[in-house]
């Protein structure tokens, strides 16, 4: 699936015993009209934010969530080592 051209998938370290996504998991949307959207989940409280402000936050903690993890390709080998295909 990994190899695909529209999917990347990329795996924090269980190394990083410290990262952007500690607060707890989140979902970023954008709907056809272009509106940004995000969905926390944090100790069984879900909220929807559309303000501006929290979503681009949202962005950020992505970006460098992105940043942190390994990269495709480091991931891929991963998963291929993982799998004894490497």
């Amino acid at each position: 699936m990994g190899e695909q051209r529209n999917v990347e998938i990329q795996v924090m370290p269980l190394s990083r015993k410290e990262h952007a996504g500690l607060a707890g998991p989140f979902t970023l949307m954008e709907t056809k009209d272009e509106r940004r959207i995000a969905y926390t989940e944090v100790q069984g409280d879900s909220h929807v934010h559309t303000e501006r402000g929290k979503v681009r936050e949202l962005e950020a903690v992505y970006g460098s969530l992105r940043a942190q993890a390994l990269t495709p390709a480091e991931t891929l080998s991963l998963i291929e080592k993982l799998l004894g295909e490497e």
